[in-house]
């Protein structure tokens, strides 16, 4: 195996040669993130996988996440490091459960969460994400009726500001559910100076007692904008190295610093390395596979929900 010093050039140079774009999510390991020649959250990796032209993709996130780029790309080749890089909130969503559930409710549209399973986007009118949901709800007629999937505690706050009442699939992502609000609340109290940002993927005693709440590319830009120099986070640890290289003249406290709560990374985005990155490249594998049919039936509301995105001008 290449020695660990010698991996970045190594990487570098295998992208050159076979054309590869690396796409990285926030929550990844810094080194991944610096390798990467893109890094987003949800809704801007699949807006830029949905542009890309590169004969191949190696996207350093989750299983889902590749399965999207896969979908708006069926002609390239799309690779995961490794292919245990689950997720919390698909796992909780299986697609034969969850027809029983559509099949209760069949005056109801589905939007899904783009944390959900190939499968479920295929059962799915419009995806979403953390940094589009508010909108593209707001956007449904009044009288429509929704169920929204996977993730109640991001379901539970956009029926929370919306004032809708969408019906929810129980599910949650484990990590940013585990954090609690108590913890927070002692935070604040030792930190006064330090407001709370926190994902809408925490549940909602957590996010009453938050000062801002949005996704992971809101809470970014709503950081470097502060004149706030002390912050109190509550999401997954990966998003620190971005949070800061953009504001190094500010200070990150984490639940993980307050001693009852080691809650803040997530096993799954953690699972892809350097190396497992570099045998990635050099071998093509492993690939993303999928069927014609399941393409083109996942596609449609990942499209729909690019192109209501532009509308509504929450992308260009």
């Amino acid at each position: 195996m290449v020695k660990s010093n010698q991996l970045f050039e190594k990487i570098m140079e295998l992208k050159r040669q076979k054309n590869a774009v690396i796409l990285g999510h926030y929550y990844q390991r810094p080194e991944i993130q610096e390798v990467s020649d893109y890094i987003g959250d949800s809704l801007a990796l699949a807006q830029e996988a949905q542009r890309c032209e590169s004969d191949i993709i190696v996207f350093c996130g989750v299983h889902f996440m590749a399965e999207t780029a896969k979908i708006l790309n069926p002609g390239r080749k799309v690779l995961l490091p490794d292919m245990k890089a689950s997720c919390s909130l698909a796992e909780s969503c299986k697609a034969e459960d969850f027809s029983r559930f559509k099949a209760e409710h069949p005056d109801h549209i589905v939007i899904s969460y783009i944390n959900c399973s190939a499968e479920i986007k295929c059962l799915s009118d419009l995806i979403c994400t953390s940094g589009n949901a508010e909108k593209l709800v707001r956007a449904m007629p009044e009288n429509q009726k929704i169920i929204f999937a996977p993730d109640k505690n991001l379901g539970s706050y956009i029926n929370q500001v919306t004032g809708r009442q969408m019906v929810l699939w129980n599910g949650v992502c484990t990590v940013h559910d585990a954090m609690q609000a108590e913890a927070v609340i002692k935070l604040k109290e030792e930190n006064r100076d330090a407001p709370v940002i926190a994902h809408p993927e925490c549940n909602a005693a957590l996010l009453q007692v938050a000062d801002f709440v949005g996704s992971t590319k809101a809470m970014l830009k709503h950081i470097k904008s502060s004149s706030a120099k002390r912050f109190i986070i509550a999401t997954e640890s990966g998003i620190l190295y971005e949070m800061k290289k953009e504001n190094p003249d500010k200070e990150f406290i984490t639940l993980k610093d307050e001693k009852c709560c080691a809650c803040d990374d997530c096993g799954y985005m953690k699972i892809n390395t350097l190396e497992k990155l570099y045998a990635c490249l050099l071998n093509e594998s492993p690939e993303i596979v999928m069927t014609e049919s399941q393409i083109e039936s996942a596609r449609k509301p990942i499209v729909r929900m690019l192109e209501m995105s532009r509308k509504l001008g929450i992308i260009k």
